[in-house]
């Protein structure tokens, strides 16, 4: 009889001690946040976002201004997925044999941002970019890596990438470009999806405009220095600092090294006032505005 009492008390004891490291990892699990991506079909953007904008999906008659729109993305994201951390941005696209080009390299060196590339055809159309898609987004989720993922694509190829990452228990959110006439989304994508929303005109206006526009008229004016440029970033900080006080400073501190995106936008117009010249596509100098920005205001903090 007291070996049977030992072996009931040994085995309540392994039942307690593995009821406790349950408990225990259930706890870390509850305490680990969420992570989401951002999948962006550069393709379906440019077409569809072009068309919107400037009335043309030819890449050669706009400009599209990819780093404030991957910006905006994040900050959008961030919104909707408020209790949860950016793994990062994954921008799918077409080159030649695979080789960047100039804008792409730019893209590619963006922080928090991993550029794909499929090929280009004769016709510029992408081969082996819903490939891309489907082999990232299931790996992501397979292993883990999220638990939400911001699909920016239209192209029904995509549904089988949506119930790959869905079968391992990604929950995939379907974004969209406003269609001026009808839809530019396969039906088949959106009945996949676990949600679906659609950026309309207002987000995308200031990030797309026809090649024969000017931002400012006159004649040219000479391309500042990243110092000029970091200088007008410091000085619109000030402004701002100064109009709205210390205590909005802390809401925009936990986004560093981000901006939200009408703050964003409202240091980029006021810049281009100062500077009479446009920052649009000039992504060396966009990051030494926000970081002349944001060196200012950390410094006040």
């Amino acid at each position: 009889m007291d070996v049977m009492n030992d072996d009931l008390a040994a085995l309540a004891a392994r039942i307690d001690r593995t009821n406790e490291l349950l408990t225990r990892m259930l706890a870390e699990v509850a305490k680990t946040p969420s992570t989401h991506a951002i999948f962006v079909d550069a393709g379906y953007l440019y077409a569809a976002a072009g068309r919107l904008v400037a009335g043309t999906e030819d890449r050669r008659a706009f400009d599209l201004d990819a780093e404030g729109l991957i910006e905006a993305f994040i900050d959008r994201a961030r919104s909707v997925f408020a209790d949860s951390r950016l793994l990062r941005v994954y921008w799918y696209d077409g080159a030649r044999r695979r080789i960047h080009t100039a804008e792409q390299q730019t893209i590619a060196e963006l922080p928090d941002v991993k550029v794909r590339l499929g090929n280009l055809n004769a016709n510029n159309q992408q081969k082996g970019v819903d490939s891309l898609i489907r082999s990232d987004l299931e790996s992501l989720a397979r292993h883990r890596a999220i638990s939400d993922a911001a699909l920016l694509g239209g192209d029904e190829d995509l549904v089988s990438a949506v119930e790959a990452a869905q079968g391992y228990g990604a929950r995939v959110h379907l974004w969209g470009v406003e269609a001026p006439d009808g839809r530019n989304q396969a039906e088949p994508l959106l009945w996949e999806v676990d949600s679906q929303r659609t950026l309309d005109l207002e987000f995308f206006k200031p990030y797309v405009a026809r090649r024969t526009s000017a931002v400012h008229e006159g004649p040219p004016t000479a391309r500042p220095t990243r110092d000029d440029v970091r200088f007008v970033g410091a000085q619109i900080a000030a402004k701002w600092l100064s109009a709205r006080g210390r205590d909005s400073l802390g809401e925009l501190l936990p986004g560093h090294p981000y901006l939200p995106g009408s703050v964003d936008q409202d240091l980029l117009v006021e810049a281009e006032g100062l500077l009479q010249y446009s920052l649009r596509g000039q992504a060396d100098l966009r990051r030494a505005l926000r970081d002349g920005f944001w060196e200012h205001l950390r410094t006040q903090y």
